[in-house]
């Protein structure tokens, strides 16, 4: 099967054959919407509304005061969807808006306004299920997996989505923040701009963009994706374990994609205004709306700034926020959606690395969490600029050509960086720390492109759906710094210099360019066919192409310069996976996807390692409550890869003493299992939990990166109140992480040490009360009892980061 499906990838050139396949094949409308037999008594309209739901399989979201006091007149007999809810809402004053694939919103008509059929758009438009405005903590589908719109229980892959809702109720701003909460996922901070985020074990570099992907290089300090402020954000999936058939290479870890805020049909918006620890002040504002009478042309607008300092000293941060988008209808079967998002951060007192995490007798440093390391005019300002635009021409028998661009732009203009971290302090004098750091600029661009068809076709008198396209990406990172800046090689007393320490001296050209490019393309096709109503099977392959080339000169030492050319043509990455249904609610399902990851460290003697490769194996249960309100899973996985590159301990790249060595490791072992929870457990309670376990072996069965927690653990749940008290919110979590350890030698000298974090868990507690029905107010109140733990145990540089203590955070919003 899976040689005929890659022969069938390498000779698609267009989408030519997808549209021939379309127009010879017709397609019957979507089961869930057609007619069925309801027996739903005359009731309560939040009991008709919630057994509806659950009869259709359809997710149903409202609030409690809307249906209070409402009954409805119940359903009895057959009835296709538009006409069940309006027999339901007969004379309530109320309609259900669809907001996604068998997701709809409960509002209500505007005054003088009649209840009409059409008030529920069948016909969903739009790529994945906006979660704005449904007060939910899951979503109806995704299409991270497959570029396929499944729900979460069609996938056959562990899938999680932070929600609109919950970044509103937790208090997310930033995309670190998000991933703390995320499920499976470990994220570490390297800097005070600087994260590595781990998912079954591996670093996570694959991020999207509204699907276009790009890719993330911490060793570069450009991080504009962990830097992402959630202002503009729908919601941020995370589809775990190896993603190749959409993004080629990549690492075995999860892919992260950013959906974007839509424009909306009905004029809304809101602004807030927040103030909390260290001096933080928040303002956002958001407009959506119609530019036009008809409606054809909708769009939005976001603007957020912040301010703060921090627990550590020195250090503080501006950041500024703006998004515009605008849709346009320009027919009744083409959509065009242009726009661009803009952040500008502006740190001081920043470090480009933590700080030592060894004293010079080999012990495990014990600093104070507002302890520093870099200099206090320390400055990585980075500003990033997202452009994108995509249009989505809707064909015959409900097909879908969709042409998609983003392109991000990111440049740290004249940083300037001095951090003792260099180096190992005598623990009685503090002595023995050199600067590391410097001052120049960089840039880089990324341009991504995605050219799909999709849709539904007939076959053994079945509805199968299929998807073609191609897809083209170019990461170009430029990097000068400047000679002369007088850091590199200056010591200093670590318990006294007090973050002082001279400017630096820019002049006398630069020091060295360095240069990475890095092309890969690729086609790919997948199909889900359905042999029986219980049965799904999703297939697929990509055929990709892959350049890298980094290009290192010293126009003063030109015997230091070093090139790395490495290019693979042809590589097929082949995609299987099948869900059964074992009746309306639990679901089974199986997935495997090799792996192919081009590798960019180098050995002792300075050979690149060669490419990872391997396969990642899948099997879970995903259950749908409730209609979908309530999404359950249980996974195991398995992880198989060779030519894993670890640290060589003790080594570095041709004896230079700086730049750490690595070696490759073959059968490499990751086994792993998780267990998630997200949803609404009753009316008014939402509720996220997931536990999850993964270890790496080499071999020889001795544990790798043991950096990343083996367990994790994180709860988070709210509450509305009921009767009286139903304007407060309630809620609150924590989050367990087993502990973690490196085990490394940083130089002769110091020999092989062990640095470590013993288990921890950080507790967070939220509340929000509604003034009126437009105003609200929230507070978040974050690891409640100052647990003070190591967030990141960095094997490069042998640093250490802390963990934020005790904070609070004050929200005040209103809707309009």
């Amino acid at each position: 099967m899976f040689v005929r499906l890659t022969r069938l990838a390498c000779g698609i050139h267009s989408a030519a054959l997808t549209l021939s396949l379309a127009s010879s094949l017709l397609v019957n409308p979507a089961a869930w919407a057609q007619a069925q037999r309801y027996n739903i008594p005359v009731s309560s309209l939040a009991e008709a509304l919630n057994r509806f739901a659950a009869d259709s399989g359809v997710m149903i979201t409202f609030r409690a005061e809307d249906t209070s006091g409402l009954g409805s007149p119940g359903l009895q007999g057959n009835f296709e969807l538009d006409q069940g809810f309006a027999r339901l809402l007969q004379g309530s004053g109320l309609r259900l808006v669809q907001t996604g694939n068998k997701r709809y919103v409960l509002s209500r008509v505007e005054s003088g306004g009649a209840m009409e059929l059409d008030a529920t758009n069948i016909n969903a438009d739009g790529f994945g299920a906006t979660t704005e405005g449904t007060g939910s903590y899951t979503t109806g589908q995704s299409s991270t997996a497959t570029k396929l719109a499944l729900t979460l229980r069609e996938t056959p892959q562990s899938i999680s989505v932070i929600t609109r809702q919950r970044m509103d109720d937790q208090g997310l701003s930033d995309m670190t923040e998000v991933l703390q909460q995320t499920p499976g996922l470990s994220v570490q901070s390297l800097g005070s701009e600087r994260f590595n985020i781990y998912s079954r074990g591996y670093s996570v570099d694959n991020y999207q963009f509204d699907g276009i992907p790009t890719t993330l290089d911490i060793a570069t300090q450009m991080s504009a994706q962990s830097l992402a402020d959630m202002a503009i954000y729908d919601r941020i999936e995370v589809l775990r374990g190896a993603t190749g058939l959409m993004t080629g290479a990549g690492d075995p870890s999860a892919t992260i994609n950013l959906v974007r805020k839509r424009p909306t049909a009905e004029f809304k918006g809101h602004i807030t205004a927040g103030v909390g620890s260290w001096d933080k002040y928040r303002t956002e504002l958001d407009l959506s709306g119609p530019l036009i009478p008809t409606g054809n042309v909708r769009g939005r607008i976001v603007a957020a700034y912040q301010q703060n300092n921090s627990f550590i000293e020195h250090y503080s941060q501006e950041k500024e926020i703006l998004y515009g988008v605008l849709e346009a209808d320009l027919t009744d079967s083409t959509l065009l959606t242009v726009g661009a998002d803009y952040q500008k951060n502006n740190p001081r007192g920043s470090s480009s690395v933590a700080f030592p995490l060894f004293y010079s007798n080999g012990k495990q440093t014990n600093f104070s969490r507002s302890t520093n390391s870099a200099a206090r005019w320390s400055h990585n300002p980075q500003d990033a600029l997202n452009t994108f635009a995509s249009v989505e021409q809707k064909l015959a028998y409900d097909w879908t050509l969709k042409a998609s661009v983003n392109q991000m732009y990111i440049k740290r203009d004249d940083y300037k960086l001095a951090t003792a971290s260099w180096g190992f302090p005598d623990e009685s004098t503090g002595e023995g720390v050199r600067l590391y750091g410097g001052a120049g600029s960089t840039w880089q661009k990324q341009t991504g492109l995605d050219v799909q068809a999709q849709g539904p076709f007939q076959l053994f008198g079945r509805q199968q759906d299929l998807i073609v396209g191609y897809n083209y990406s170019r990461y170009e990172n430029r990097h000068t710094p400047t000679r002369g800046t007088g850091i590199e090689g200056t010591y200093v007393n670590f318990y006294d210099w007090h973050n002082y320490t001279a400017d630096p001296k820019v002049g006398g050209g630069k020091l060295y360019d360095g240069d990475t490019v890095i092309h890969q393309s690729g086609t790919y096709i997948a199909t889900r066919l359905r042999p029986a109503d219980d049965l799904s099977l999703i297939l697929g392959a990509r055929v990709s192409k892959y350049n890298y080339a980094y290009d290192l000169n010293y126009p003063a030492t030109p015997r230091s310069n070093r090139s790395t050319d490495y290019k693979e043509n042809g590589v097929v990455t082949p995609y299987a996976g099948m869900v059964y249904d074992l009746n309306d609610v639990h679901s089974v399902y199986a997935s495997w996807t090799s792996i192919f990851k081009p590798q960019s460290v180098r050995d002792a003697e300075g050979s690149t390692v060669k490419p990872r490769e391997g396969d990642n194996y899948e099997i879970g249960l995903k259950s749908e409550f409730f209609g979908g309100r309530l999404n359950t899973s249980i996974a195991a996985y398995e992880i198989k890869q060779d030519n894993l590159a670890v640290l060589d301990e003790g080594k570095t790249v041709n004896n230079d003493g700086t730049t750490a060595a690595y070696k490759a490791v073959s059968g490499a072992t990751t086994r792993g299992f998780e267990i998630e929870v997200n949803g609404e457990l009753i009316a008014d309670w939402n509720v996220s939990a997931s536990y999850s376990h993964g270890i790496t072996k080499d071999s020889d069965g001795e544990r790798l990166n043991t950096e990343a927690p083996a367990n994790m653990v994180k709860l988070w749940s709210t509450y509305r109140l009921p009767g009286d008290f139903d304007r407060l919110t309630i809620g609150g979590g924590a989050n367990w992480q087993s502990g973690t350890h490196i085990t490394v030698t940083p130089s002769t000298d110091l020999g092989t040490v062990k640095a470590k974090q013993s288990q921890f868990t950080v507790v967070n507690l939220m509340a929000r009360y509604q003034l009126t029905d437009q105003l609200s107010t929230t507070l978040n109140v974050n690891n409640l009892f100052d647990k003070k733990y190591l967030s990141a145990l960095d094997t490069t540089f042998y640093s250490g980061y802390y963990g934020d203590p005790r904070n609070v955070m004050l929200n005040t919003r209103y809707d309009f």
